[in-house]
């Protein structure tokens, strides 16, 4: 198995190495980066070109580790034991299995993506820590332990908005995806708007790197709000020339009102007379 990247994903080499990296060595891949470089949609690429199923667990604040592993239903089963008609003496028909569970399960190699692991509590990476490492973990209710069946491609993003524990670093392969540069930027718009014109998108590619360059802004633009403002901007009609002197469905590319104005007050501060 090899990662040579999609038709809709533009990787870099640096990336394509490191993923083949961690399939190699059988680690989770941990990968880091500002919002709208394409953590989670890596996992989707990956996924594709590889031919393998794709398992997506979503950590929340509130996300345990049990949560990925399996879920007996108690509740269900006391209430059909109350009023229903089923068998509860089996156990199974009660547990329900997460993320992890089914990827352990499955018949055949799958990706599991486990996104934004910095959302959760901070223990919660060290809580994953043994099925991680042995590809197993153990179903108390039923007194047996799940083995997966063939060892997943974990990958594991992160928004940095913690720090995460030494020894669960230790058990990973890790990337930090930089913010496409020009080139690589166009490339991506290329795959979401083959026919745009190139006019426009000079245009266009020129005012969002400025504002990227901004001081201040609390949050930058993306490149998933480049390729949305270029939409609009598409459908509008809109002129090339017309971006030089204004910023059109500015609130595309910006949510925070601070940052809408410091924009548009460094824009007429740089245009000649002002």
């Amino acid at each position: 198995m090899k990662f040579e990247g999609t038709k809709d994903y533009i990787a870099d080499d640096d990336l394509l190495s490191v993923v083949n990296a961690a399939v190699v060595l059988k680690r989770p891949l941990l990968v880091k980066g500002e919002p709208g470089t394409g953590k989670t949609v890596l996992a989707r690429a990956v996924a594709e070109a590889l031919g393998m199923p794709l398992y997506t667990w979503h950590i929340k604040s509130t996300t345990k580790g049990m949560d990925g592993l399996y879920h007996y239903d108690v509740v269900q089963r006391l209430n059909d034991s109350r009023f229903g008609d089923r068998d509860v003496s089996d156990i199974r028909r009660y547990i329900r299995f997460g993320p992890l569970g089914q990827a352990f399960l499955a018949e055949s190699p799958v990706v599991l993506l486990i996104d934004e692991v910095d959302k959760a509590d901070i223990e919660f990476p060290n809580d994953l820590l043994r099925e991680l490492d042995e590809m197993a973990f153990h179903v108390n209710e039923l007194d047996e332990t799940i083995k997966a069946k063939h060892r997943p491609v974990v990958i594991i993003t992160s928004n940095a908005e913690k720090e995460l524990p030494d020894a669960f670093l230790r058990r990973c392969v890790f990337h930090y995806i930089a913010f496409p540069d020009r080139q690589r930027m166009e490339k991506i718009v290329r795959v979401h708007h083959p026919a745009l014109d190139q006019q426009l998108l000079d245009a266009a590619l020129d005012r969002f790197f400025q504002i990227r360059k901004t001081q201040g802004l609390r949050k930058p633009p993306s490149t998933s709000e480049l390729v949305d403002w270029l939409t609009v901007l598409m459908h509008a009609g809109m002129d090339p020339d017309k971006l030089k002197h204004a910023d059109p469905f500015l609130g595309v590319l910006l949510k925070q009102e601070a940052d809408i104005q410091t924009a548009q007050n460094k824009k007429r501060t740089a245009l000649p007379g002002m």
